[in-house]
């Protein structure tokens, strides 16, 4: 089943968002089904512990990193505890089965890199979260240890950066490629709720798109369809009874009110200024702090997914967040 073509008119030109959304329910789509398969479309376990040099860091863990944690194990040949350590990081890749990738850097080969994250002995562990780097431990560390280490890295990168880590294709073959075309996903249980929820959406009836979906998600929590659309119909019908220019005054006049900041946002979203409503709300949570930042942060993670994450401009956003959280 294609993903439905979501109405956006009615309230301001949202084609920009649609196109991003179908983009994404396209990708989510791919990933579900690939989970429930068990192949075709996700990324093969080999891909998970991978070699990375100075020339292809910024694409093997920069750019990963707004897709899932990255975490960096700095080894040489000679290091004795290294050849400890190294494994067991490994072993603990394939188990955690895409919720982080292994990136192992020889420093012998990489000193730039040795010396840009300042290291003064080997081994040394860090992470990279959505660009952003976090030094981990250093040295001999029991397994407890690592998995703790281990979990609280990808609670950060959920719950902080809406980072839900790859798809694994344990069928694969060594070498596949991680985005070969996957099969059409075949028509599912829901089609008439969210042709249903399509149509309120075409009607401008966003209250009705919202229980269509919610509908859906309440049987189905994973259903990507429904999951977009949601995200969807939810900013349309935030938008909907707005005066824009009374929202823009509010937020100029009250540049740290994360209400003024957050509705601005949701009005640049629809209207293609997507790189300013990710600012803006970057820079509210810069401003705020305990549960209004919280709230802007939440925000800015739900117009993630109305864009999607293959969209570099979510990857860019991200990592402006991950500057002003750590």
């Amino acid at each position: 089943m294609q993903p439905r073509n979501m109405s956006m008119s009615g309230v301001v030109d949202l084609a920009a968002v649609k196109a991003a959304g179908e983009a994404k329910a396209k990708a989510e789509q791919a990933r579900a089904q690939s989970a429930r398969q068990g192949g075709g479309g996700g990324v093969p376990p080999a891909s998970l512990v991978i070699d990375v040099d100075e020339a292809g860091f910024e694409t093997d863990v920069l750019q990963r990193s707004t897709e899932v944690p990255v975490v960096i194990d700095f080894w040489a040949e000679w290091c004795e505890p290294c050849k400890q350590l190294g494994p067991l990081l490994e072993r603990l890749a394939a188990e955690y089965n895409g919720r982080f990738v292994l990136a192992k850097v020889d420093v012998d080969a990489n000193q730039m890199l040795m010396q840009q994250f300042g290291i003064q002995g080997i081994p040394a562990v860090f992470a990279v979260v959505a660009g952003q780097a976090l030094p981990l431990f250093q040295g001999a560390a029991p397994e407890s240890q690592i998995r703790q280490t281990l979990d609280q890295l990808i609670q950060v990168g959920e719950e902080r950066f809406g980072l839900t880590g790859l798809v694994v294709d344990q069928d694969a073959e060594p070498g596949a490629a991680a985005d070969a075309a996957p099969a059409e996903v075949p028509a599912g249980p829901y089609d008439a709720l969210l042709e249903a929820a399509a149509q309120a959406l075409d009607a401008n009836d966003f209250a009705g798109a919202v229980r269509a979906y919610k509908n859906v998600l309440s049987d189905d929590p994973a259903n990507t369809e429904a999951k977009l659309g949601l995200a969807q119909a939810e900013l349309l019908g935030r938008v909907a009874g707005m005066d824009p220019q009374q929202v823009r005054k509010e937020a100029a006049d009250n540049p740290a009110d994360p209400a003024a900041q957050t509705a601005a946002a949701d009005l640049d979203l629809v209207g293609g200024h997507v790189e300013d409503a990710f600012g803006r709300l970057v820079e509210t949570v810069r401003r705020t702090s305990g549960d209004d930042r919280d709230a802007v942060r939440v925000r800015l993670l739900e117009l993630f997914e109305v864009i999607g994450p293959e969209d570099p401009r979510v990857a860019a956003a991200r990592t402006a967040l991950a500057r002003v959280l750590f």
